[in-house]
């Protein structure tokens, strides 16, 4: 059972209600957005507009990143996710470099958004990353070791994002995939990314 995540580009209207969404599950310092929309303004007046593209780990079925992690820290489980254990992470980065999608984060130590010291809700949250080894991603899976979608999917107002197992030919994502020609970002790497991308 592969799990996958669907975006649906017509949908997204950069909100960001994804990355705000991920950083309050997730609790990451200052300088880490696991998930973010880039923009991008086209066209000319009287008429531009602006597209945008949700970036995030694409948790790839071949990842690259796990191939040059050299103590094992990046692991990839039987539903596909691809996650870092913490304990074994040395913060070498070399899979910062090797993640063609340049998701992976690194943060020597982790401070406030607030100049008075961490709130409450940072201390809590601070105890579940350590510092000085890579973060990223994780498709949310305490979520969804609970039967949840992950939490950026939960919250997008617009409906863009799907999530659900890619091998069930009936899934929502399945069928999304096949009948709208979903595309994967820098396919051409053989990475076999876990994200795909309605036109």
């Amino acid at each position: 059972m592969r799990k996958v995540m669907v975006i649906d580009l017509r949908r997204c209207i950069g909100c960001q209600a994804c990355t705000v969404a991920c950083k309050a599950e997730n609790a990451t310092p200052p300088g880490l957005l696991w998930t973010q929309v880039l923009e991008k303004e086209e066209g000319k007046y009287p008429t531009p507009r602006k597209t945008f593209l949700p970036v995030l780990c694409n948790h790839c079925k071949d990842p690259a990143c796990k191939r040059v992690c050299p103590t094992g820290a990046t692991y990839q489980r039987e539903d596909g996710l691809v996650l870092v254990d913490q304990d074994k992470c040395l913060g070498c980065r070399a899979c910062i470099t090797a993640c063609p999608y340049q998701v992976r984060f690194y943060k020597r130590k982790f401070g406030s958004y607030y100049p008075n010291g961490l709130t409450p809700f940072e201390e809590l949250g601070y105890k579940r990353h350590q510092p000085g080894v890579v973060q990223k991603c994780t498709f949310c899976s305490h979520r969804v070791d609970q039967g949840l979608e992950p939490a950026c999917v939960q919250t997008c107002p617009t409906n863009c994002r799907f999530f659900g197992d890619f091998d069930d030919p009936n899934s929502d994502v399945s069928r999304l995939i096949r009948e709208r020609y979903a595309f994967q970002l820098r396919a051409e790497l053989a990475t076999d990314p876990s994200v795909y991308y309605l036109p």
